[in-house]
């Protein structure tokens, strides 16, 4: 972690907080040049990304991806409805505006909250599934404007294919290649309307997002049980796109819970800032977590939604805020041992970076591990034919199959994981933090960070193609080296890097796809001596093959 900001854990003075007019202004009024690289469009695992301060998420940019995405349907024959979600970050109404223009212009069904409200990742992606189970044609799709839980002054624009998950690399190389065309050629070939005619058009329709989602809840998690045991539960939906969902949530099920907050204020004036002194909406932080950490002796256990509620953060004593790495490992414990209907043959997915306690915890149960690069999307195949009971990355992210062992969501799920913290304390009169415990106790304790170190981009470019042979260390941190791989075993992928494994612990290397830096993520199950000795000699073995 770089220096800790002053400002971390507290919240900013009105002067600290993003000018939220002058940001809109900025998107209307700032055109890209598609001739320099940071105003292109450009999807990384989670869409594009950018402010309008930037320059980088634009007006432009939008109509260019919209213009891109129907081009996409129609030459791969999806002509059913397209699920439109956006979060509460302010540039996230304004594309809006901008995608119902150019979907209207081509005549797409497209679908949009019925009372002009938010609507989170996870709803997409059930209603895209939902909608489309059973069908062979006039299959759905959508997309959601969200940047996740970046700063205020961030946008982002995703798509979300007919599996309802992340789209594949070759589906956004395919929309971000095209849609630069576009903006090289100042968007002569974007059909839009005029907004308030694109409104009028029979193709844009208001849609019942919430009821459909609430009412399933209970194929997935035990709302009876968390019921029934009277669990008090404190709930904090950040100002994000859950806000409207967890009273209906609430009433539906008669649960004992608390909505600490439902405050929806563009600026997040709200939030007390990140390590950095950045506003950012992450719940796996316990900056950004401060106000639910304060009250978590108020419930039996507590948690938070990132802003499109693709993200959890679990509060529960006597840890207080949760590591996503611990809560994962205890939600995969619990699942695989309480699913009666799931297939003894169900595999548990985790990404290579997320901890090796998960690994311990699979074999454990003698559950079929399979690890793949990072993003959440190398799990929608699994999860579609049912291979894969759950999905979860360290960055506070998964989802898992309903109880039937049939697909729930093949995007993150914020929600589900919050209610299964609720239905653990239900089931066993224990809180999530407890159950950690027990594990460590048993399978040992983790050790883990994540740490950066400078690279330039021909270091980066060196690392992401790097092959086992060029790494010539033997052992790590006084232990035989097991492995090295640059592939996933759970699916032969290319990790973009390099990950390092022995006995004791393990490190993973990768470039940063937007800064100088490289990322290593390091764990010791010895001490965390043992896991600095880890990070050290990791990073003097890959400054050595930066120099050769």
């Amino acid at each position: 972690m770089a220096h800790l900001s002053p400002l971390a854990g507290k919240t900013l003075s009105p002067d600290q907080l993003t000018d939220i007019p002058a940001l809109i202004a900025a998107y209307y009024d700032r055109k890209p040049d598609p001739s320099i690289a940071t105003q292109r469009v450009s999807f990384g695992t989670s869409g594009h990304r950018g402010s309008s301060f930037h320059t980088s998420f634009n007006e432009n940019h939008i109509l260019a991806i919209c213009e891109a995405i129907c081009r996409h349907r129609k030459a791969e024959g999806i002509n059913g409805p397209l699920f439109i979600g956006m979060d509460s970050h302010a540039l996230s109404g304004p594309a809006q505006k901008s995608a119902i223009e150019v979907f209207a212009a081509h005549g797409i069904d497209a679908r949009i909250d019925e009372n002009g409200g938010y609507t989170p990742t996870p709803v997409i992606s059930h209603a895209i599934l939902t909608y489309n189970k059973g069908r062979t044609t006039g299959l759905a799709d959508g997309v959601v404007i969200t940047p996740s839980h970046n700063p205020p002054s961030d946008g982002g624009f995703k798509y979300n294919p007919t599996n309802g998950g992340p789209a594949d690399t070759a589906i956004t190389k395919a929309i971000q290649d095209m849609a630069n065309d576009f903006l090289a050629n100042d968007l002569k070939d974007v059909k839009r309307l005029p907004y308030e005619q694109a409104r009028q058009e029979a193709c844009i329709k208001g849609y019942d997002f919430i009821t459909p989602y609430v009412n399933d809840l209970d194929s997935v998690i035990d709302m009876k049980a968390i019921r029934d045991a009277g669990v008090k539960i404190g709930i904090d939906p950040l100002g994000g796109a859950a806000v409207a969902y967890w009273k209906p949530i609430i009433d539906r099920y008669g649960l004992n819970a608390t909505v600490v907050s439902d405050v929806v204020d563009p600026t997040f004036s709200f939030m007390t800032a990140d390590w950095d002194g950045q506003i950012r909406m992450d719940c796996s932080s316990p900056y950004a977590m401060a106000r639910l950490i304060e009250m978590g002796d108020r419930f039996d256990v507590a948690f938070a939604n990132d802003t499109d509620a693709d993200r959890h953060g679990i509060v529960a004593m006597p840890d207080g805020l949760m590591n996503p790495n611990h809560y994962l490992a205890v939600a995969i414990s619990y699942l695989f041992r309480n699913r009666p209907e799931w297939s003894p043959e169900l595999g548990v997915g985790k990404t290579l970076v997320s901890s090796g306690l998960i690994d311990r915890v699979a074999k454990d149960m003698g559950r079929k591990l399979v690890e793949v690069p990072v993003g959440l999307k190398w799990f929608v195949p699994g999860l579609m034919d049912g291979s894969l009971g759950f999905g979860g990355e360290e960055s506070a992210g998964a989802t898992f199959l309903r109880r039937d062992g049939t697909v729930w969501t093949t995007d993150k799920d914020g929600l589900i994981l919050g209610l299964l913290a609720a239905e653990i304390t239900a089931k066993t009169g224990k809180n999530p933090s407890v159950h950690y415990h027990e594990i460590i106790a048993r399978l040992g304790t983790p050790y883990y960070e994540r740490i950066d170190a400078a690279a330039n981009p021909e270091q980066k470019a060196k690392l992401s193609k790097l092959t086992p042979e060029q790494f010539p260390l033997e052992t790590l941190a006084g232990d035989k080296i097991i492995s090295k791989l640059t592939r996933a075993p759970g699916n032969d992928a290319p990790i973009g890097g390099l990950k390092v494994v022995t006995e004791n612990g393990w490190f993973a290397a990768r470039p940063s796809g937007t800064e100088d830096v490289y990322k290593i993520y390091a764990e010791s199950f010895v001490s965390e001596e043992h896991l600095r000795a880890i990070q050290q000699e990791a990073q003097d073995a890959i400054s050595k093959v930066f120099a050769s």
